[in-house]
């Protein structure tokens, strides 16, 4: 990065160029901030819109033949990396990562030495290639950033990762020009400075906005799918998922095997203890059950304290899973907001090799021997037949369907008789 050399020709009017590349990078930046103000809980708009107006001011201040503040150049060339780190910043915050205050400084006060040495005075190809190449290190931290995020669309990964590959390969055309073309670099070197921070501008702004759609995107598709209090699939994402995990293993002659869990006695873990305690032990519960299944896994809670969860396992695997997560659950169950709660869970299972239109005839089936389960005394897990789900079942499927109210959905017709089950909880 240089100060402008007074006087400089090129095959574009310079002046106009850097006139051109200030309003543009400004408009951005406000055009960001005013997106932010409109949509506060993305912050990351608030950095990106700061650090293009940074920009701006430190590209007018650069540029300009008679500056309003005379300043050594190195100075303005600094805000540059200022703005340049807090953009990579903004994309930390927006992934939910860490802030790294030495990337927003760190570039300035390595710009601020390395103008100390010879051979890098204003005005010095070596001066033009060291500016060059510290901006394409800072493209490249983005595009790295960008590349470790996976919830995006594949269209906006791939516009996200290139895009900024693509800007930081070009910042290195001056050393390419300084290496193979010396004398058009020496007549040009500033128009193609201009140039590539417009191109920069624009395309990183893109790159923003198309973030922010992701992100809403993102939010509303989960806001549809999620349970609002454990986090897990809701029954309708569930289904969706599991009949087509069902449909693909079907199709290559494999299995699925279906595990519905109910938390022992919680009925009275809510009467006890209350509603808020109950809810923790839900949520405790979500977490034991996400952390004993692999990611490909799908699991979703039903309603209440009723979850189920679908692998493509044999009986056999299937098993293991169960026991595991039986046996965390135990033990996270023991203690829960520091209260002696000693919460448990039964588990069916049921494992189908034949793709299907629905689920509904598994589900019947890992129910009823879940309440083998509990029959036999809760803390247990059992596998159901192979034979279709018993009338008795499909009853109790039919009515977990209708509408309930309160945090606890409990269905008069799946609980157990007095004679199966003790009396106490």
């Amino acid at each position: 990065m240089l100060s402008a050399a007074a006087g400089q020709q090129g095959l574009l009017d310079v002046p106009t160029l850097v006139f051109a590349a200030v309003c543009i990078v400004g408009f951005l930046g406000m055009l960001l901030l005013t997106t932010w103000l409109q949509q506060r809980e993305v912050r990351a708009l608030a950095w990106w819109g700061s650090a293009y107006l940074i920009g701006a001011a430190a590209i007018a201040q650069w540029g300009a033949r008679e500056p309003v503040v005379r300043l050594p150049p190195e100075i303005p060339e600094a805000f540059i990396f200022i703005a340049c780190g807090m953009v990579w910043n903004g994309v930390r915050l927006f992934h939910g990562r860490k802030l790294w205050p030495l990337a927003v400084f760190g570039g300035a006060g390595v710009w601020m030495i390395l103008c100390q040495f010879d051979g890098i005075e204003a005005g010095s190809p070596g001066r033009i290639i060291a500016g060059a190449v510290m901006i394409a290190v800072y493209t490249f931290f983005i595009a790295f950033e960008l590349a470790r995020e996976r919830r995006k669309s594949a269209y906006s990964r791939l516009a996200a990762t290139v895009v900024p590959s693509f800007y930081a390969g070009m910042f290195m055309v001056p050393l390419g020009m300084h290496a193979f073309l010396p004398e058009v670099f020496a007549a040009h070197w500033l128009t193609v400075l201009a140039l590539e921070a417009i191109f920069y501008a624009v395309g990183t702004a893109f790159i923003v906005m198309l973030m922010v759609k992701d992100h809403h995107v993102h939010f509303y598709r989960k806001a549809a799918t999620t349970d609002g209090l454990t986090g897990l699939l809701n029954r309708r994402a569930f289904i969706e998922a599991a009949t087509a995990m069902h449909a693909a293993q079907g199709a290559r002659g494999e299995p699925v095997t279906l595990l519905m869990f109910d938390l022992d006695h919680f009925k009275s873990v809510n009467d006890r203890f209350g509603h808020a305690t109950g809810d923790s032990v839900l949520k405790v519960f979500a977490q034991t059950a996400m952390g004993s299944v692999r990611a490909t896994d799908i699991v979703a809670r039903l309603g209440g304290e009723e979850f189920v969860a679908m692998v493509p396992e044999t009986m056999e695997g299937a098993c293991h899973v169960a026991e595991r997560l039986r046996a965390a659950y135990e033990t996270a169950g023991l203690m829960v907001d520091d209260i002696a709660v000693g919460s448990t869970v039964s588990i069916g299972l049921a494992t189908s090799y034949k793709p299907v239109a629905d689920i509904d005839a598994l589900l019947l089936r890992a129910d009823e021997a879940l309440y083998l389960a509990k029959r036999e005394g809760r803390n247990r897990f059992r596998c159901a037949p192979e034979e279709p789900g018993s009338d008795e079942a499909r009853a109790r499927m039919a009515a977990r369907k209708k509408p309930a109210d309160g945090l606890v959905r409990r269905w008069v017709a799946r609980r157990p008789k007095a004679a199966d089950v003790p009396a106490t909880g």
